[in-house]
């Protein structure tokens, strides 16, 4: 294998190394560490990470085109350009399903309790229920979820969707003071924190409305700040059931914005507000009855169990869904795309695999001579093709080596510019980068298999060469 292993690089390497693609090569990667340096000292800088990766690519291009040949050069670089591709999108779509994950948990319980789109008197006992169902429930808490009209000033007008939850239980089962960007001082702890931003919610202020809790790009709509009273209309609360017309003006009632959450979720931050339970239900009219009850468990992995679990005890006259379930579309939807992702990039390798086969033909081609006369010298076709063999072996793991490098910095320099997005369009507001080892280790092991699988022909062809045929005219 020594022998062969020596053989395999003399076909490899071009004899001497180009001191000017070397230069050049050098000066790509000063350039790529000053792209580097520019992007620590201000993180939000384009140019900087511009810089860096072109630096980067630029300098895996011109070194191996200082060392090695242009056909083995231009193999390795598709394989490179290939991993370094699958790398960085895997770990942005990757990073998408984790932070709609975070967002979708930050403000939605884990699993949830309703009866249809109805609400029910009976949440106590469910609550009671759903407590002792399993050792995993963390907490439980009702909720009350409508559709409302929130309105400020004069012209400020928007759709909302108000829930009601019980201000002594919802830090238990929400995340909510987690996104808490801004509360009155009152709410603040000692470090600054709004700690008590949800339980305000049941404080009552003489001569003041009730308090409620409402996303930053909803209060940026309504132009309202802290302090600030917000109206909440209930549409359609004035019509006559029997005749479907307005028989007065709808209800109304004023609410105090005590706090400004931002979830970072589009969806949320411009709809969603906050009220005590108690308020809520005074609001839609329906006394004490609830919408539904949620759970926080321990583990989120096993919320789907114990949502089963949960339903099996309640009976069918109850829904009992969890995080995912509730979120089943765009979970699913995220899933397609990364595999439709994975799969079009992979035809990258693919065609890097099939130009490899390319360069290894043409070696064996050009080699022809050689390996008939290493066969005169008592060579066997198995070491011959093992020489191809470790040829395009070492081929495909510069260029993995190489394409995980840059697409590893990449991901680094890109997590750390924070590159921002249009919520609107993406619902999150920066692109997220999460790269996962497992996946990584995937990339690297299904490269090397198409490379491996890439020899299969070339060493072929050349161990089934004949001494003769290669001496023939010598």
């Amino acid at each position: 294998m020594r022998y062969e292993a020596k053989v395999g690089w003399r076909y490899l390497y071009s004899g001497k190394a180009d001191r000017l693609m070397l230069r050049l090569a050098l000066a790509a990667f000063a350039a790529s560490v000053a792209g580097l340096g520019i992007v620590l000292v201000a993180p939000g800088n384009t140019a900087g990470v511009a810089l860096f990766v072109g630096g980067l690519v630029l300098t895996a291009v011109l070194g191996l085109m200082s060392v090695f040949s242009v056909f083995t050069s231009v193999s390795m670089l598709g394989v490179a350009f290939g991993v370094a591709a699958l790398t960085v999108v895997l770990a942005v779509t990757t990073g998408f399903q984790q932070q709609f994950r975070d967002k979708v948990l930050g403000v939605h319980a884990h699993v949830v309790v309703m009866r249809g789109p109805y609400t029910f008197p009976e949440y106590r006992e469910v609550m009671e229920k759903a407590q002792a169902v399993d050792p995993d429930v963390v907490s439980v808490q009702p909720f009350i979820l409508a559709e409302m009209l929130a309105t400020r000033g004069k012209g400020e007008l928007s759709g909302v969707g108000i829930k009601g939850v019980d201000p002594m239980r919802a830090g238990g089962v929400l995340d909510l003071e987690q996104h808490v960007v801004a509360c009155e001082p009152a709410h603040r702890d000692a470090a600054g924190a709004c700690a008590g931003a949800v339980r305000a919610l049941g404080e009552r202020r003489p001569g003041q409305p009730p308090p409620i809790i409402m996303g930053k790009e909803l209060a940026h709509k309504l132009k309202a700040q802290l302090g600030d009273e917000v109206t909440v209309v209930v549409p359609l609360s004035n019509l006559d059931p029997d005749t479907w017309r307005a028989k007065s003006a709808p209800r109304t009632r004023k609410f105090r914005v005590s706090a400004i959450f931002y979830s970072g979720f589009d969806e949320y931050d411009r709809r969603l507000m906050y009220a005590s339970i108690a308020d809520t239900q005074e609001l839609v009219g329906r006394g004490d009855e609830a919408l539904g009850v949620e759970l926080k468990v321990a583990d989120v992995d096993r919320a789907r169990d114990i949502a089963d679990e949960l339903g099996r005890a309640l009976g069918p006259t109850y829904q009992v869904q969890d995080w995912y379930e509730m979120n089943h579309n765009l979970f699913m939807a995220l899933k397609l795309q990364k595999l439709a992702l994975v799969f079009i990039l992979t035809l990258i390798m693919v065609v890097a695999a099939v130009n490899m086969v390319s360069a290894l033909t043409m070696m064996v081609t050009d080699k022809t001579r050689e390996i008939a006369i290493l066969k005169s010298m008592g060579a066997t076709s198995g070491s011959v093709a093992r020489v191809f063999q470790l040829v395009g072996a070492a081929i495909g793991g510069i260029g993995t080596l190489i394409g995980l490098a840059v697409g590893l910095a990449t991901c680094a320099v890109m997590s750390s510019y924070g590159f921002r997005l249009d919520p609107k369009v993406y619902l999150i507001d920066r692109l997220p980068i999460d790269v996962r080892w497992l996946e990584v280790v995937a990339v690297v092991a299904g490269t090397m298999l198409i490379s491996v699988v890439a020899t299969v022909v070339p060493s072929g062809s050349a161990s089934s060469l004949r001494p003769v045929d290669g001496l023939r005219y010598d």
